[in-house]
């Protein structure tokens, strides 16, 4: 799921080893069975610049999602995403609104 039709991965995650904003993303796309690509970063801002030119930020984590042309960072932002672009639907999986809430409200 969410591959290009050259078989690499849509989703790009650019992350930083140990982050916990990070982990979150790492969760969502697992959950949602996503093939995705790491590079991790620099742990030091001043050195992020690939993520300065992939996302106009130094910050991570960060996606970019070349199945959809979306390019977006903040964590509670990526996982509205993931969960609203590929999740189940509400409609038909009770538990996907609980979901939802419960991953609202830590960043």
């Amino acid at each position: 799921m969410s591959e290009l039709t050259d078989g690499e991965p849509a989703i790009t995650f650019y992350r930083l080893q140990g982050c916990p904003f990070c982990e979150r993303v790492t969760r969502t796309l697992e959950e949602q069975g996503l093939d995705y690509r790491s590079r991790f970063v620099e742990p030091l801002h001043s050195r992020r610049d690939v993520v300065k030119r992939v996302a106009g930020v130094r910050t991570v984590p960060v996606i970019v999602d070349d199945g959809t042309g979306v390019t977006m960072a903040e964590s509670a932002n990526i996982v509205d995403y993931l969960e609203s672009t590929y999740g189940d639907d509400p409609e038909t999986d009770p538990t996907a609104a609980t979901r939802a809430a419960d991953a609202g409200g830590e960043d």
